[in-house]
Formats: structure tokens, C-alpha cells, sequence
């Protein structure tokens, strides 16, 4: 069936719609360019009154952003790390994190939205055709540009509509503070945080797979064990953040083989007792190798050696992993007698 066949007002145009004179130019040479449609002005076009609606509309919206912005700062201050809230339908969140993540959010989406709707109410929506030119901008080019920028200027209404001008500049201001109140988490953290975990005197030391405190008997030689600290609970809402710097895992090595004299004396008829935590980058230690006495972090391969302080001898790892003494308390349970050493975990800042 040719074009001459089909009836004018099947006849397909730019947006749907048939045009007068664009039903000819299709009917001659269906590869003709049908142009563009007629521009039907938008009501804000046309009516002041929805123009001003639009522009408060836009306005809230920058408002909006300027207000979450100061929620998130505020945030920092409010929710102290680690708090954890019941919150429907998420369940148990951290307090802080469920703050940044909806106050930053909002603020990005208000921008966002409302600069979408700026552009499609106020600013000019004519469509234009311009052929195509070379990639080099000749002097009258870019005369044109600037001509075209500051009608882009002018119709956008930017330097009238003050209102709208403003709050716009006040959420775009405040926004990049968001990132500046992040800097706080670069900064030293109290003592206790990194230095210390849940370990001291006294406390057993709980097998995490029967949550049973350990007897010497209960570790054969060439055994690993992972243990937690007596009064950890699984259920804490701090469970992850302080399992994360307990975690210790227990060899038994016989006494003969072990060739650091510190590491004898920490230790409990050849049980040793090390942090599980790489020092590399935090990765859990969960391999080890029974002939050699060698535990493997599955992450990045950093090897140390436990019979001989746990020292690295393969992979990026910095440093030894921190050694917990032990002993056997009056009712012949394995108890630790004291904290780590030294801070578990790679290296920061204050270390030294």
C-alpha cells in the first residue's frame, strides 16, 4: 500500500498528531522531514498565576533541601554511633545511618525535583532546529552561544523570579556541608574505641559454636576454635560491633614447638590464644594449617605463623596478630587474664 493509500488522518506525525501540509510532504516523498509540530503554550505560558504556583512549588522544594541538609548535620549531633531503633517496616536499624541516609536523600531529590520542574513549567519549551556544523567554533559561533545563553537567561525568568532564585542558592549552598560534617569520622576517636574489646580477667572463654565455656581437655592438639568472650550475646544490638574486635580463635600447639618465649608464657599447655582479626584489612582468619602451625586469611593471603608469635610471614598484612593471655580459673575453665596487647586489626591513625 503506498502513502497515497492511506487515509490523512492515519497518517503518522511528530507527537502523534496529523498536520496540514505534512500530510502532502509525506505523500510526495515518504523520507521527507515532517518538521516540527506546532508549539502549544504551556498554561504558565499564558496565565501569571500558575507561573507563580510553579515558582512557590520550585521554591518549596529548595526549601525542602535546605531543611534536610540541616537534618543531616543535626543528625550527627542527635544519634550517638551504634544506637539501634526499631523503625516499621525496616525492623532494627542504627539510628544514625536511617537519619544520613533519608535527611541526605530528600535533600538530593528536592534539588533534583526541583530544578525537573523548573524546567518544565517556567522555562522555555519551544523546540528548535539547528543544522548541523563542523566541530570547530568559528568567532560567529560562539557570538551565537552567548546570544543564545543569555536568552536562555532571560527566558528561564532567572532574574526576575528572586524568590525562586534565591532558595535555590541556599540548597545548593548548603548541600556540600553535608560532606564537610563527614570529616568528623576522620578525626581521633576516644581511647576505648580501638584500643580496648570485651576481653579482661576473668572472663571465659565461650565456644561459638556450642556457646559452652571451654576446658583445656576440650582442645586437642592441632585443633582451631573459635571463641568469644563470656557475656557476649548473639542477640545484642551491639553483637556485630564488638564481635568484630573479640573475635579470638585458640590453637593447640605442644609446648616443644612453640619458638617465642612470650608466646609460652601467654599461653596454657600449648594453647595459644590469638586474635582473628587480619591485620591487614579486618578480614576473619579462618584457615590453618595443622603441620606448619600457619593460619591463612582467605582475603588476600596474609600467612602468619603461630608458633612463632604469629608473625607475617607471607601476604600485605603489616603486622602480628595480637596475642590474649590465658589461663584456667578454680573451676578449670579457660579464662582470659587480661585484653589484647595490642589493638586489634590493621593499623590507624593513632596507633604509633
Amino acid at each position: 500500500m503506498s502513502s497515497q493509500d492511506i487515509p490523512e488522518e492515519n497518517l503518522p506525525s511528530e507527537q502523534g498528531t496529523t498536520h496540514a501540509g505534512t500530510v502532502t510532504a509525506i505523500a510526495e516523498d515518504p523520507f521527507a522531514d515532517p518538521g516540527l509540530p506546532p508549539h502549544k503554550p504551556r498554561i504558565q505560558d499564558i496565565d501569571e498565576r500558575a507561573a507563580k504556583r510553579s515558582e512557590r512549588t520550585v521554591a518549596l522544594l529548595f526549601t525542602l533541601s535546605m531543611l534536610a541538609t540541616v537534618g543531616f548535620i543535626a543528625s550527627y549531633v542527635i544519634f550517638p554511633v551504634g544506637k539501634i531503633v526499631y523503625i516499621w517496616p525496616f525492623g532494627h536499624v542504627s539510628a544514625l545511618n536511617f537519619a544520613l541516609g533519608w535527611t541526605l536523600g530528600l535533600a538530593l531529590f528536592c534539588i533534583g525535583a526541583g530544578a525537573v520542574h523548573w524546567a518544565r513549567t517556567l522555562m522555555s519549551d519551544e523546540e528548535m532546529a539547528d543544522e548541523r556544523h563542523p566541530i570547530e567554533a568559528p568567532p560567529e559561533l560562539k557570538a551565537k552561544v552567548m546570544a543564545d545563553f543569555a536568552d536562555g537567561v532571560r527566558e528561564s525568568d532567572f532574574p526576575r523570579r528572586k524568590l525562586l532564585r534565591n532558595t535555590m542558592f541556599g540548597a545548593l549552598s548548603l548541600v556540600p556541608l553535608s560532606g564537610v560534617v563527614l570529616l568528623r569520622d576522620l578525626g581521633p576517636l576516644p581511647e576505648s574505641k580501638l584500643r580496648h574489646t570485651m576481653w579482661a580477667k576473668g572472663k571465659l572463654l565461650i565456644n561459638q559454636n556450642t556457646l559452652e565455656p571451654l576446658r583445656p581437655e576440650d582442645v586437642a592438639v592441632g585443633s582451631l576454635t573459635f571463641v568469644q568472650p563470656e557475656g557476649l550475646e548473639e542477640d545484642a544490638h551491639d553483637f556485630q560491633v564488638q564481635i568484630a574486635k573479640a573475635a579470638l580463635m585458640i590453637v593447640r600447639i605442644k609446648p616443644e614447638d612453640i619458638k617465642d618465649k612470650q608466646e609460652l608464657e601467654w599461653s596454657h599447655e600449648g594453647i595459644v590464644a590469638y586474635s582473628k582479626i587480619c591485620t591487614h584489612v579486618g578480614c576473619p582468619i579462618s584457615l590453618y594449617e595443622q603441620q606448619t602451625h600457619h593460619v591463612l586469611c582467605p582475603c588476600h593471603q596474609s600467612t602468619f605463623d603461630l608458633s612463632d608469635g604469629a608473625r607475617v610471614i607471607f601476604g600485605p598484612a603489616g603486622h602480628p596478630l595480637p596475642q590474649l593471655r590465658i589461663g584456667v580459673n578454680d573451676e578449670g575453665f579457660l579464662e582470659a587474664l587480661g585484653d589484647f596487647d595490642e589493638p586489634v586489626g590493621p593499623a590507624f591513625w593513632e596507633r604509633g
